[in-house]
């Protein structure tokens, strides 16, 4: 009768309502198997199908089948109904236009578009095969939707280390989920439960639409180990047949704690510190906000200028070195009297070089000297000696033995720290080597021949210290005969070269004379008759000397040659563009008239210019008749 009660009578004839009449008749022996699903899960906003799977023992005259759902106020309210002859969607229900119904073989499937957080009800499907029995079944619909990712955020003001009291730390919010989601804190990735040292707040609030928006507030107690944690929250939803979860990112709070020991260290430069760089020295405890920070050397209560900790020295010398002190100004420290820490600090230096002799040193050849080159310096030194930019030595000192006029010049001293390059110092001393005059040429006494009006170039070179005097002494020709053209002088040298025109056999002597002594220099020289071949000879011109002979004996050779052939070419005694013969005639010369005399079998030496009164004259005498 419960069955009969629940049954809508249907809009059909009556011949319908008298074989549902008889169907229940049957009821007692026919048997209907009804199958539906217990609940089905779906997102919201998607569509959801619940299927009403039926199988009877007899075959029935009829099936008829009709869906109803309960209403929140706990009736039931039928939404669909099919038969034999039909099937409709009930009107002015809230699934009029959202639902359709799908029959098959086995039976029927409801189908609910735009699915509602509303929809989460019980579905009935209620079958009815007449004679062939009856059934009814129910599936639960729960209707899922996804909250927000979860949102943390921390106290931007830090919190302080206080005991075993709780402080809010951070906030976690996710919003419009369904179900509500739950909220799970973590302290680098490892769960918080709530304890004597933790507890959540939870503040869970149904928004308008139906979903939940979950708000969690973690308090702790805070220690100086979580200046370094990492917090996070996990907000944990359910999904058709599963559970997800979505973890926030992470946040390291700020926990002030007060200082209990402070660090002093040198910041810049590295390794060793010399005399004019700039020093930086740190200074920071480990409270949190830092404490202020002074500095001062010890023994002393003058507080040093600093900024943040900072101490800058600039250009420091040997007189900053010295052990300094820093302090911790923190309030909220228990021990302010251990607040302190210290830095040796080492300034090197390296003094000016210190030459022995200083400046400069005189002295005599053959002598031997000793001299040193001294830093006063915080670390071992190395020195090194050069002469022109030649290493010469090492050590602090050079022995000078058995000097000669090589020996003098500047010597210079190089001190640096081997530890330290940047450190360096160099002193010098000038050594002057005194003597008598030395010549440069081992050979004193040189013979040579040279025709009769021939020229030599005789050279004199000779060094000693006061720089020597050079004189020449010239016996054989006429003294009017020679004259110095080069002469070159330094501070322990000079040398001389003189051009003799030779006359007769000759003697010339280079005197070279100082304070300490004489040293001389012969030449002999053996005049031969013009018309004779000379013979080879030694000669000490130096080849300066002998390029210049050469080269102003060559242009006067170019010069009369090229004045002979012109002559010749004038008085028409040369061939060159005439044709025909040419008759050779005599003439009588006049004594001012110019006479070239080219002789046979003579070298280009040989060619002579004559004077009107008959005169050889030098090279340089020529040339200057032939420019005119």
């Amino acid at each position: 009768m419960d069955n009969f009660r629940n049954m809508a009578l249907p809009n059909t004839s009556l011949l319908l309502f008298v074989l549902q009449m008889c169907a229940l008749a049957w009821q007692a022996w026919a048997i209907v198997d009804l199958r539906m699903e217990d609940t089905v899960e779906v997102y919201m906003d998607d569509f959801a199908e619940i299927p009403c799977l039926y199988t009877f023992t007899e075959k029935p005259m009829m099936v008829m089948v009709q869906w109803f759902v309960r209403e929140r106020e706990g009736h039931r309210v039928r939404i669909s109904f099919s038969d034999l002859t039909m099937q409709k969607v009930d009107e002015n229900t809230s699934y009029s236009d959202r639902i359709s119904v799908r029959s098959n073989s086995d039976g029927e499937t409801l189908t609910i578009q735009d699915v509602k957080l509303s929809d989460e009800r019980e579905f009935f499907c209620q079958v009815s095969g007449l004679a062939a029995g009856n059934g009814e079944g129910r599936t639960l619909l729960k209707v899922f939707d996804p909250p927000e990712p979860p949102v943390i955020e921390g106290v931007l003001s830090g919190v302080s280390v206080s005991g075993d009291s709780l402080a809010k730390i951070a906030s976690c919010e996710t919003r419009e989920g369904f179900p509500k989601p739950n909220i799970t804190w973590y302290r680098d990735h490892i769960p918080i439960h709530p304890a004597n040292g933790s507890n959540m707040v939870t503040l869970v609030t149904r928004e308008s639409s139906g979903l939940y928006t979950v708000q969690s507030e973690l308090q702790y107690k805070v220690t100086k180990e979580d200046k370094d944690a990492h917090f996070s929250c996990e907000v944990s939803y359910f999904v058709p047949g599963a559970v997800r979860t979505s973890e926030s990112k992470g946040i390291n709070i700020t926990v002030h704690y007060p200082t209990t020991s402070v660090e002093i260290w040198k910041e810049s430069p590295e390794g060793f510190v010399k005399e004019g760089d700039t020093v930086e020295i740190r200074c920071q405890g480990d409270g949190n906000p830092p404490a202020p920070i002074i500095f001062n050397r010890e023994q002393s209560d003058v507080e040093l200028d600093s900024y943040q900790g900072l101490l800058v020295l600039k250009e420091v010398s040997r007189a900053d070195s010295g052990v300094y002190e820093c302090h911790s100004l923190d309030a909220d420290a228990v021990n302010h009297d251990e607040l302190v820490d210290t830095l040796q600090l080492t300034v090197h230096y390296l003094d000016p070089a210190v030459v022995v002799p200083k400046d400069s040193e005189v002295m005599l050849k053959g002598e031997s000297l000793t001299a040193t080159c001294n830093a006063l310096s915080s670390l071992e030194t190395t020195t090194v000696w050069f002469k022109d930019g030649i290493e010469v030595g090492r050590g602090h000192i050079m022995q000078l033995q058995d000097a000669t006029f090589d020996t003098a010049g500047q010597y210079d001293c190089e001190v640096t720290v081997a530890s330290l390059p940047g450190l360096l110092t160099s002193g010098s001393v000038h050594i002057i080597v005194q003597g008598s005059p030395q010549m440069k040429d081992a050979e004193r006494e040189i013979e040579l021949t040279e025709k009769v009006g021939g020229w030599v170039n005789l050279s004199c070179e000779v060094r000693g210290h006061p720089r020597p005097t050079i004189t020449w002494s010239i016996t054989g020709s006429q003294s009017q005969s020679w004259r110095e053209v080069v002469k070159r002088e330094t501070e322990d040298q000079v040398q001389s070269v003189v051009m003799l025109k030779v006359t007769t056999d000759t003697v010339a002597v280079c005197n070279s004379t100082n304070d300490f002594g004489m040293e001389t220099k012969t030449y002999s020289i053996r005049s031969i008759p013009f018309s004779q071949t000379p013979t080879a000879r030694k000669t000490s011109v130096d080849n300066s000397g002998v390029i210049i002979v050469v080269i102003i004996v060559s242009i006067l050779l170019l010069a009369i040659l090229g004045s002979v052939f012109y002559f010749l070419y004038k008085k028409g005694k040369l061939p060159c563009g005439r044709s025909g013969k040419q008759e050779i005639t005599k003439e009588k010369t006049n004594k001012d008239d110019i006479v070239v005399e080219m002789k046979a079998k003579k070298t280009e030496e040989s060619v002579l210019l004559k004077g009107v009164n008959g005169e050889q004259k030098p090279p340089i005498d020529q040339n200057s008749t032939l420019s005119s």
